[in-house]
């Protein structure tokens, strides 16, 4: 039935990582990425190898792979486990930012404008300056298809130089003709309108300035002491804006600037003008009114702008989180491998005596040895445990996470430790998964004394030490009755175990003060909330009865070598006596 659990649990554990590893892909990489881009494949390819790396890391150990083999994929295997932690919060938490930001709704583009009322427009003055010494006439139409002739003026092409046509009716417009009143231009064919949109009104032609819309105030006056004629309909696009003197076909005169010499078929006089704005026809319908400004055009419409919003949001929040992530995660790096700090605690004992005030027992648990953290690590908590001068050390398991073959070089530098009345040892439950009388066996050789369900009387109060709940596999769990069974009560008792869960067993049995591990603190915020699910006491000092409990955080770290929320400790308990 436990293996039954067991394997629920697992697949249960694993079909959640796949599902955050999925979503994670999705907004830190599908989001921010364009498709069959480099950093979507980069993206893709680590959201397949970290995973299998941290499977990787977990299981090498105890699947009796090579130390080397174990040693390369924990560092990236483990680490990505506490990024993965970190940024899986950290986009939580982002995700209502991003939904905000992304629901946040587009400009609206401005009311467009009324169309002006079209007015015919006067002739160019320049036209007119070319033609001063001519007898004014009516200038003959163009033939049906002359629209096509005008198709080939583009929007913005210079001819010769000619002046804008200014649109008539406007006050202040210059003059048709000095001295002469032009004569009213006749109609053009219906039909020339099929061109008009390819040259939009006030479009520049022969350098000259755009027109000035019909009605507007200021513009010139249409002619001086001379009535316009009526302007001609029906010329397209090129008549709209301004090209005089369209009949059969126009020359324009090469060189910017130069008047612009026109024949005609039939003799030579001034040419049509026709309004800027004036519709005629379907085409020139559509080509009338102003287009709207291409921004606003793209807020409408929400298509390209909409899309680089999302993608830029997309990375705003992706790179924050990764940011927050990774800081959290190096921080947290960094307070394991810089070595546990040290913490003093005062614990008042009503059975010691008081030649025993002030006795000190230097507290390590949970070292982890093992692929990542090793002899290194060791020599800085033998010497951080060294300068506190204790007159007792006492370690209270999980010493190491591997065989003695592979670690015991890493665990060499234990013989330098020194204390008054000695050092201690009792089993964690990581011993175990390791083989833990290989460990006793190699820790007495290193200078430490085990404690395996056995007590040492010292001369002010008794240590005892019992093995961890799960040596009960093997068949060596605690035994209360052999360590604290037959003891003389009277004496103050200072019991080592492993895991906080025996306290219950050490109220029963009278001890005055448990030292316990096992809990790293949670080691990983929020980790602290599930060890207060499984544990009476998660870290620090706390009292059961008659019987006070400290656990430490441990001088160490499992799996990830990252504590946030948890530091990594060695606990000074000094003894209290009532008496003193």
């Amino acid at each position: 039935m436990t293996v039954v659990i067991f394997a629920v649990v697992a697949l249960a554990v694993l079909g959640l990582l796949v599902l955050v590893h999925r979503w994670l892909w999705i907004r830190l990489v599908r989001d921010t990425t364009r498709p069959g881009g480099a950093w979507r494949r980069a993206g893709t390819v680590l959201a397949f190898a970290l995973p299998a790396l941290a499977v990787a890391a977990l299981t090498a150990g105890r699947a009796g792979a090579p130390f080397w083999l174990q040693r390369a994929v924990s560092w990236p295997g483990f680490m990505w486990l506490a990024v993965l932690l970190y940024l899986t919060l950290a986009m939580l938490v982002a995700e209502p930012a991003r939904a905000l930001l992304l629901r946040r709704s587009p400009r609206q583009p401005p009311e467009p404008a009324l169309p002006a009322t079209p007015a015919p427009a006067a002739p160019a003055e320049a036209a007119t300056a070319a033609i001063r010494s001519a007898a004014p006439g009516p200038a003959p139409q163009s033939p049906a298809g002359l629209g096509g002739a005008a198709t080939s003026v583009p929007a913005g092409a210079e001819l010769g130089g000619a002046a804008p046509a200014v649109p008539a009716g406007v006050e202040g417009a210059p003059a048709a003709s000095r001295g002469a009143a032009p004569s009213p231009a006749p109609q053009s064919p219906a039909g020339l309108g099929s061109a008009a949109a390819a040259v939009p009104g006030g479009a520049e032609l022969g350098g000259a300035a755009p027109a000035v819309p019909a009605g507007a105030e200021g513009a010139p006056a249409a002619s001086r002491g001379a009535a316009p004629g009526p302007a001609p309909a029906g010329l397209g696009g090129a008549a709209s804006a301004g090209l005089p003197g369209l009949g059969a076909r126009s020359d324009a005169v090469a060189g910017a600037g130069a008047e612009p010499q026109v024949r005609e078929g039939a003799g030579r006089g001034t040419a049509p003008q026709a309004p800027t704005g004036t519709p005629v026809g379907g085409d020139a319908e559509a080509a009338a009114p102003a287009p709207a400004p291409a921004h606003d055009s793209a807020v409408a419409t929400g298509a390209g702008d909409g899309m680089s919003r999302r993608r830029f949001v997309a990375r705003v929040v992706g790179g924050a989180a990764v940011a927050a992530a990774a800081g959290t995660v190096g921080y947290g790096t960094y307070g394991v491998l810089r070595g546990p700090r040290v913490k003093r605690v005062t614990v008042p004992l009503a059975k010691l005596p008081r030649a025993a005030h002030g006795f000190r027992i230097a507290v390590v648990s949970d070292v982890h040895l093992g692929p990542i953290l090793g002899r290194a690590h060791t020599a800085r908590i033998v010497d951080t445990v060294n300068r506190t001068q204790p007159d007792l050390i006492a370690i209270v398991g999980d010493l190491v996470d591997g065989n003695v073959h592979d670690l015991g070089p890493a665990a060499e530098p234990l013989r330098g430790l020194r204390a008054r009345h000695g050092s201690y040892f009792v089993t964690g439950n990581h011993e175990y998964f390791s083989g833990a009388q290989q460990w006793i066996d190699h820790v007495r050789e290193l200078g430490l004394t085990p404690l395996e369900n056995a007590r040492r009387p010292l001369p002010l109060f008794d240590l005892a030490g019992v093995n961890d709940v799960q040596g009960e596999s093997e068949g060596h769990g605690p035994d209360f009755e052999a360590a604290l069974g037959d003891r003389d009560r009277s004496r103050a008792a200072v019991l080592l175990a492993h895991q906080p869960i025996v306290i219950h067993d050490a109220v029963r049995h009278g001890v005055d003060l448990q030292l316990s591990g096992h809990t790293h603190g949670g080691q990983l915020w929020p980790g602290n909330y599930l060890a207060e699910l499984a544990n009476p006491t998660v870290a620090g000092l706390e009292r059961y009865g008659d019987t006070q409990l400290y656990v430490s955080r441990g001088a160490g770290a499992w799996g990830p070598p990252v504590r946030v929320g948890a530091p990594s400790d060695i606990t000074v308990v000094e003894l209290a006596s009532y008496q003193a």
